[in-house]
């Protein structure tokens, strides 16, 4: 039976990657995208292939909702969330309702069709740790009512709320924790690391490195991402999962290198580090190495060659 999978937020930045791996593995994909955070440039290859469908809306729509319950759908991936650090901050009610309606909703197709479900969480359920790497059974230090709790507990209620449909509805559902992600289709309005420093550098504007940069970060390449994501589909362990790389890098070493690797007239500026910014971000992956038999195989440097060759092409 061919897979038909629903990938919420499919036009953004990882959930495009995702299409573009499933469509390569003979699924039919229905990409559900609002385009508020994702990019109709990043499925234009896609839109001429029969075994994909593009539908313009958002999964905290009830009417988009209505229009899922009259397809077909064997498999779930919910995507559908903001993640840029300064668009969370602007719009914390829609990241908040993103990961919370917008979640129950799609469980709700996944109990009508009998659906698997794949919740994308994120690092933020730890918030800025106390454990150093984080294991899946730290329980987080996060800031309930802080600036970006929309959606650090977004994530976390989303996580909460996938677990009570599987224990009261016994859907089928996983959960992976995905850390800091980089490569081709992320936005230049993406203020996250990668993004943000790399379009500084081609534009010869100051890095922007938030405190004095000695903060650490672990990077892992969107396509080492998407084939864990898959990974957990096709497994039987329900997660959560932690999904990244383990490689920690300082945020002052990490823009010195992106200028380097430009050859950029680029200087760096230190601005104030923004509320609960973590001071420390490192994923313990021995749980996706047992049960998924997965980690990265993309080199910080390979997969920055990349990265930077794609916005170059779109700046």
């Amino acid at each position: 039976m061919q897979n038909i999978s629903l990938v919420a937020g499919g036009a953004g930045f990882i959930g495009s990657h995702l299409c573009k791996n499933l469509l390569k593995n003979g699924h039919t994909i229905i990409c559900l995208d609002d385009l508020s955070t994702g990019s109709k440039r990043n499925i234009d290859p896609f839109l001429d292939n029969k075994n994909f469908i593009f539908i313009n809306g958002s999964v905290t729509d009830s009417k988009v909702i209505l229009e899922l319950d009259k397809l077909s759908i064997n498999e779930i991936f919910h995507l559908a969330s903001p993640a840029s650090v300064t668009y969370i901050m602007d719009h914390p009610v829609d990241a908040a309702q993103a990961n919370s309606i917008g979640t129950k909703n799609l469980l709700e197709v996944a109990r009508k069709k009998n659906a698997k479900f794949l919740f994308a969480s994120s690092s933020e359920v730890y918030g800025d740790p106390k454990e150093h790497p984080q294991k899946e059974t730290y329980w987080g230090n996060v800031n309930p009512i802080g600036v970006r709790s929309g959606y650090d507990e977004g994530k976390r209620f989303g996580e909460a709320l996938t677990f009570a449909y599987h224990r009261q509805y016994d859907i089928d559902i996983r959960i992976v924790r995905i850390f800091n992600t980089y490569g081709p289709n992320s936005s230049p309005k993406d203020t996250r690391i990668i993004p943000n420093f790399v379009t500084q550098a081609i534009r010869n504007v100051p890095l922007t490195v938030h405190g004095d940069g000695t903060q650490t970060r672990s990077l892992c390449f969107v396509s080492d991402l998407v084939e864990g994501m898959m990974l957990l589909m096709e497994s039987d362990y329900k997660g959560p999962v932690n999904l990244g790389s383990p490689d920690e890098y300082r945020v002052i070493d990490i823009a010195k290198k992106i200028i380097d690797r430009f050859d950029s007239t680029s200087k760096i500026t230190f601005v104030q580090r923004p509320k609960d910014d973590p001071s420390r971000r490192k994923p313990d992956i021995s749980l996706a190495q047992q049960k998924l038999n997965w980690q990265p195989k993309v080199s910080f440097e390979e997969g920055l060659g990349e990265t930077v060759k794609y916005f170059k092409e779109i700046i």
